[in-house]
């Protein structure tokens, strides 16, 4: 796969909420893309909604030179006990969301053969195996699902996980896969910045060697501005350190020749609970107002630290 510097991207701004479907406009992708053009040339995005089509459009449209890895929104198949938060469904709603997830799947094959210059690769889901998922799917149905996407589109397809699943329960997945996507987050394991670089590398090389001869790429490693606490300690979130990890990230994966997708372009507010500094809102190497944080000061400008 060609190497480039990859972003993950969601457009959502204040008050807007892919829950509610309240999308940006095509200007605001637009200036999205514009700004982010000026770094990178491969985005990552979630799934195959009107987002993902005018990411698209703008891209083909305006003649901008990214690569996309359009991915697939899948829901719950099963329950998940272990889930922390939650994750018990009827039998009714398991049937509604395995067609949901049928559907998903075409739209993911359609996108990626009307947009066949631009989609690069896909991925046929999101965290759906790792332990504490809520919308966990079988090893079974997600290699049978990347087996139908396989035989109707030219493009690699793999699947975005954490770590973890990949070193003990995916091996029949991986093998079906054209290559393997890590999940990895030293901050949600309370690692220091001290700590995060070398367990990054700890958990890219378990999987790779978990895994011989089949290619592994990141497709989520970043660090939170901001915390109220829940999960991640807030003294250990902020823009310094998040700058920090940043540039031994790209120093070591660009060193490494490691595709690897920076966990995000901009702040979304729509996710997480109410709580302002709920981390889940603050991953953006931009804040939702688009200015740039520090990490991105060399390439966008003086910013004050927050």
């Amino acid at each position: 796969m060609e190497l480039r510097n990859a972003i993950c991207y969601s457009g959502y701004r204040e008050g807007q909420n892919p829950r509610e479907g309240i999308y940006p406009s095509y200007d605001e992708v637009k200036e999205d893309l514009q700004i982010l053009s000026k770094n990178w040339g491969a985005l990552r995005l979630y799934d195959c909604s009107h987002h993902a089509r005018l990411v698209l459009d703008v891209i083909e449209n305006e003649g901008m030179d990214f690569k996309v890895m359009l991915g697939a929104d899948v829901a719950a198949e099963m329950n998940n006990p272990g889930c922390p938060w939650g994750a018990q469904f009827s039998e009714e709603e398991l049937a509604a969301n395995r067609q949901k997830n049928s559907e998903e799947i075409d739209r993911l094959i359609a996108l990626a053969n009307e947009y066949p210059n631009s989609v690069g690769y896909v991925s046929v889901g999101n965290e759906a195996s790792v332990e504490w998922t809520d919308h966990l799917i079988s090893v079974d149905k997600l290699v049978e699902h990347v087996e139908r996407v396989k035989s109707a589109i030219s493009q690699p397809v793999t699947f975005c996980e954490n770590y973890v699943p990949w070193t003990y329960k995916l091996g029949a997945l991986a093998e079906a896969l054209d290559f393997i996507s890590v999940h990895t987050y030293p901050i949600w394991e309370y690692k220091t910045i001290d700590e995060a670089l070398e367990y990054t590398k700890q958990n890219y090389y378990a999987v790779r060697d978990c895994n011989p001869g089949k290619p592994v790429v990141i497709t989520e490693a970043g660090w939170a501005t901001a915390s109220n606490g829940r999960g991640i300690e807030a003294w250990n979130a902020n823009q310094e350190l998040q700058a920090a990890y940043y540039e031994q990230l790209m120093e070591w994966t660009r060193a490494e020749n490691i595709l690897t997708f920076v966990f995000e372009a901009f702040d979304e507010p729509w996710k997480g609970d109410s709580h302002p500094e709920e981390p889940e809102k603050h991953w953006g190497l931009f804040k939702v107002d688009r200015t740039p944080k520090l990490a991105m000061q060399s390439l966008y400008g003086e910013v004050e630290p927050a």
